[in-house]
């Protein structure tokens, strides 16, 4: 077409010499628009895709011989499932089903199932990645292959047919909060009546599940679509069908007082959840599909937009039959059986597809799969004549180069960089803590982006942003700085109760930063997204404070110590039970130096409680004023508390180690923690009162309680434990080791006996005070005198001889 261009001036300039200038001017601009009229068509007919087949690997699957049953999907529709951990492991869901480890980049064999697990029809309905395992449900029964392992095994607990499984898996770290979540999945049968369907939950990887219900499934009203882990908002869903209109209930305070808002349920609704945790669900089927980005508790349909225009509010507006669809952390993909390819962007405002340009890329086997951000593949399977191994017809789509097609009329991205350090990264928020992230934009000049901060579960954690200038570009653009303080929804003291969860329970939210009018060009332009875990800093630990040790003050030899030093209770001081009865024999401790240190030294006779501190990454962060308890790890009772129930000013009898260890069962005896205590001086605690003077076992809080040491001197090994449920999420437990001294061993002589000769001695040194002198003036007394002094003389008379002067 180019050289059409450059040659018809030369053909028109050489059969046209007679004609005027204008003339030939003229017929030149029509030669040129013709020209360009040819070249409109054929920048249409430019290809979406460029089709290539996966031919590899035949030999290989040729040598295994699979035994067992080939599976196949229930659905007329197809779906392919990626690990969102583990790109490059796959399931494709069609009339036949593969299993990947490599993106579909080999020809493969049918998936099959063993048949000595003697499944039956090999139908499957549903299938899930949980960690390093594939789940699928075959003719109502939950099986788990272990790729890594190449094993199978049936789940365990399931004991009524289930026709789906859910779950979820986070990709960030290896905290345990992100473990749990790729732990958990639950199974149900779906279209099931909700008050007597029967669903089952598993934190092992669907190894063995347990019944589950709602605290009030037996009230609820509809059959069963899903039950899903919405860990985003830290809440169980169950979705309702009723009547044509679906909801979601949901399991925990706030929002199990009531139901997200219903929407239109026409035909049976798949649900897909995004990876990521950012709640976002995708509701569809042939001639719907629905968009929800809180976790069901809003649920709009897609519209569909050409140029800047939205050309229909929903899919069934537009008349269009889905065969599958596939979705990632941002971007949403349509394919049709009308041969079109839509694409969209899951907004944080809102979604809307674009129709890209028609090619053959339609069949009754095209699956969708992202493979990276923008890029989208079209995967047919394709049976081969002399091998059994099945070919892979692979369709690839840049969505960021179709999108710059001036034809589709799609505005250009406002913004040049959006950057943040904490993207795809998982913090802990534990009570009483913060969070502070940053964030920088550069807009594109003269456009006005609005940089929008969100996070997923509001009941939990609250926000605050700060957005200003911050320098310019060597271009001479403007840097915009983004400040974002986290904080738990309760701390911050904006939010009514009614609206925040339970600040005794954790939970999860993710935190977004996005553009909320971003175009749909932005392809590279990832919202900013991270995990916070509002629960237990595990990065947290506390110390006793330990400034005057037995060691320092030279009462105690810490060579001595670390030579397998042990020492010795007495059988009158201890109880191995906890009950503050006399053992049977004495004990003997062997002293652990290297954990315990040098102890602790403290005064007998003075009231003591130690000093807590709270340290984190090694770094001190505060004594501690919460309460806590002390328990002797031997069993040591020759210690007492310096308040009553009473002179603590309890309102409600108060706990102790007794009642705890009657209700601690398998737990052992150090059971007492933060989720299990009640404060006496808690007014919603209306146990009565009933024994004011028992002694007050809790530290620290409130009150100025101490422990009392009886008359004994000794080491004692404690047990501490912080029981204050509003300090930490944290189970802050230590042990640490005290040496008592300065108390005078305790006499042999019963206390009465001692008692009675003082109480004797007294009065007869009282009564001699006054016999004596009365007794001296008689005639008696002058004799006793007189020999006294006589006896004085001679003593005198005595010693002079002795010392040689007589």
């Amino acid at each position: 077409m180019p050289r059409l261009r450059s040659d018809s001036p030369r053909r028109l300039r050489d059969s046209s010499s007679g004609g005027s200038s204008s003339d030939m001017l003229v017929v030149l601009l029509m030669v040129e628009a013709a020209a360009a009229l040819r070249l409109y068509p054929l920048a249409r007919a430019k290809p979406l895709c460029r089709i290539h087949t996966v031919r590899t690997g035949k030999v290989f699957h040729t040598r295994q011989h699979i035994q067992g049953d080939h599976l196949y999907f229930s659905s007329m529709t197809t779906c392919l499932i990626k690990h969102p951990c583990k790109k490059y492991i796959a399931l494709y869901l069609g009339r036949k089903v593969f299993f990947t480890r490599d993106n579909f980049g080999s020809s493969l064999p049918p998936f099959s199932i063993p048949t000595s697990l003697q499944v039956g029809t090999p139908e499957v309905t549903s299938a899930h990645f949980a960690g390093s395992v594939l789940l699928l449900v075959v003719n109502q029964k939950v099986y788990i292959y272990d790729y890594e392992a190449n094993s199978w095994n049936a789940s365990v607990g399931i004991e009524h047919p289930v026709s789906h499984i859910s779950g979820d898996n986070c990709c960030y770290s290896g905290h345990p909060s992100c473990v749990d979540i790729s732990d958990s999945v639950f199974a149900y049968l779906r279209g099931d009546q909700i008050p007597q369907t029967n669903i089952y939950f598993s934190t092992t990887w669907g190894y063995r599940f347990q019944k589950f219900a709602l605290e009030r499934q037996a009230e609820l009203v509809g059959s069963l679509g899903g039950a899903f882990y919405f860990h985003s908002l830290s809440q169980v869903g169950l979705l309702l069908i009723d009547q044509g209109k679906a909801m979601f209930a949901y399991s925990d305070h706030p929002l199990n007082r009531s139901f997200g808002l219903p929407f239109d349920y026409n035909g049976t609704l798949d649900i897909l959840i995004t990876p990521g945790q950012k709640g976002i669900l995708i509701f569809w089927f042939e001639k719907s599909l629905l968009v929800s980005r809180n976790a069901g508790q809003l649920v709009d349909p897609v519209q569909v937009q050409e140029g800047r225009h939205i050309l229909h509010s929903s899919i069934s507006e537009a008349n269009i039959s889905i065969h599958t669809v596939a979705a990632n952390e941002n971007e949403l993909a349509v394919l049709t059986r009308e041969n079109n390819l839509y694409y969209g962007n899951l907004g944080i405002l809102s979604s809307s597809l674009i129709k890209f340009a028609d090619q053959n890329i339609w069949s009754q086997e095209a699956a969708l799969m992202f493979t990276n951000v923008g890029m989208l593949e079209i995967l047919t399977p394709v049976p081969d004549s002399v091998f059994p191994a099945f070919d892979f017809q692979k369709c690839p789509v840049n969505t960021q180069a179709i999108l710059m097609d001036p034809q589709l009329q799609v505005d250009v991205c406002k913004v040049e960089l959006l950057q943040g350090e904490f993207e795809n990264k998982m913090y802990t928020i534990d009570m009483n803590s913060q969070l502070e992230l940053s964030a920088l934009m550069i807009p594109r000049p003269g456009t006005s982006p609005v940089p929008l901060v969100m996070v997923s579960n509001p009941h939990s954690l609250g926000l605050q942003a700060v957005i200003y200038e911050d320098g310019y570009t060597y271009d001479g653009n403007t840097k915009h700085r983004l400040n974002i303080s986290l904080r738990q929804q309760h701390r911050w003291g904006r939010a009514d109760p009614s609206f925040t969860s339970s600040i005794k329970r954790p939970t999860m939210s993710t935190i977004t930063l996005d553009i909320a009018n971003k175009e749909i060009s932005c392809v590279d332009l990832k919202p900013l997204t991270a995990l916070i875990s509002v629960g237990c800093d595990l990065e947290k630990k506390i110390v006793i404070q330990n400034e005057i040790s037995a060691c320092y003050n030279g009462v105690l030899d810490p060579v001595a110590l670390q030579d397998n030093y042990s020492y010795v209770i007495e059988r009158d001081a201890y109880d191995p039970s906890f009950r503050g009865q006399r053992a049977a024999a004495d004990l003997v401790v062997p002293y652990s130096y290297e954990k315990l240190g040098c102890p602790h030294l403290v005064y007998y006779d003075a009231p003591w409680k130690p000093v807590v501190e709270l340290w984190r990454e090694g770094k001190f962060q505060e004594v501690v004023e919460a309460e806590y308890v002390l328990l002797e790890v031997n069993g040591l009772f020759t210690y007492t508390y310096l308040l009553t129930a009473g002179t603590a000013l309890c309102s409600s009898q108060p706990q102790n180690w007794s009642t705890i260890l009657e209700q601690a069962g398998d737990k052992g005896p150090f059971a007492w923690d933060r989720e299990n205590y009640v404060s006496c001086h808690d007014p919603d605690n209306h146990a009565p009162l009933r024994w004011p003077d028992v002694p007050y076992q809790i530290l620290g809080g409130p009150t100025q309680n101490k422990v009392v040491f009886d008359q004994r001197n000794g080491i004692y090994i404690f047990f501490l434990s912080i029981v204050d449920p509003y300090y930490s999420y944290c189970h802050l437990e230590t042990t640490f080791s005290v040496y008592v001294h300065g108390a005078f061993p305790q006499s042999i002589i019963p206390q009465e006996v001692t008692v009675a000769l003082v109480t004797a001695a007294t009065l007869l040194s009282v009564w001699l005070a006054y016999a004596v002198p009365k007794q001296l003036g008689t005639e008696k007394g002058l004799r006793v005198k007189g020999f006294w002094v006589g006896l004085c003389r001679r003593c005198r008379q005595s010693c002079a001889c002795l010392r040689g002067r007589c």
